[in-house]
């Protein structure tokens, strides 16, 4: 699955940053060290902006920076031929032509470039604005695997893709019940939070949900 039908995919930016939310809650529930963590959110990323992040641990990575203006997202796949370390430190052609000028702080934004050099670490970028239909992305011919499927794939699909990425990466069998009630972002409960892991206590998560903006009782 290329960018292009990344975007085909991808459901409103709605849905998109509730599932965002949901899986940095998730990930804080389930893996108790943040060294570990996939997922993240800050919903104090600016005075404007919210932003949600993945870090795999091996190089690849992405962030989805969410404004009044709208939402620019940028992923790299750092073994893909089109990223820079595979490109001369040149980004892919066409990803990031026709970037709306409104979206320019989130496509510039320095915690999102290589410190060397500057180039924006990127094999995808999409983004969309209150006045599109949906979800654009450059005229880019994708070359090899763009990263778009393996960075981005959970949020084009519902909560039973969690227990499959939980398994594979954390080695641990979830509650489905659990994991849907995070997925609509209902207020968490004790038993919540016990469900997804036996070793966790809602009281001292509170600070780090808070951070994440998910929905308090």
């Amino acid at each position: 699955m290329s960018v292009h039908e990344l975007i085909a995919r991808l459901p409103d930016v709605a849905t998109v940053l509730r599932v965002s939310r949901a899986l940095a809650v998730l990930d804080l529930i389930v893996c108790e060290d943040p060294a570990y963590r996939y997922y993240s959110f800050d919903a104090r990323w600016s005075a404007t902006e919210e932003a949600a992040l993945m870090v795999d641990g091996t190089g690849d990575e992405y962030s989805l920076v969410f404004s009044p203006d709208g939402v620019f997202a940028r992923g790299l796949a750092h073994e893909s031929p089109m990223s820079p370390y595979s490109n001369h430190g040149e980004l892919w052609p066409g990803l990031l032509d026709g970037v709306p000028a409104e979206l320019h702080a989130a496509r510039d934004e320095p915690a999102f470039r290589d410190d060397e050099d500057g180039v924006l670490n990127a094999t995808v970028c999409f983004w969309r604005t209150p006045a599109d239909e949906g979800w654009v992305c450059g005229p880019v011919e994708p070359h090899g695997d763009d990263g778009a499927e393996r960075l981005f794939g959970l949020l084009t699909e519902g909560p039973d893709a969690y227990l499959t990425f939980a398994e594979d990466n954390y080695e641990v069998a979830l509650d489905l019940d659990a994991v849907r009630h995070v997925y609509a972002l209902m207020p968490l409960t004790e038993y919540v939070v016990t469900s997804l892991n036996r070793s966790r206590r809602l009281a001292d998560l509170k600070d780090d949900i808070a951070e994440i903006g998910y929905p308090r009782s």
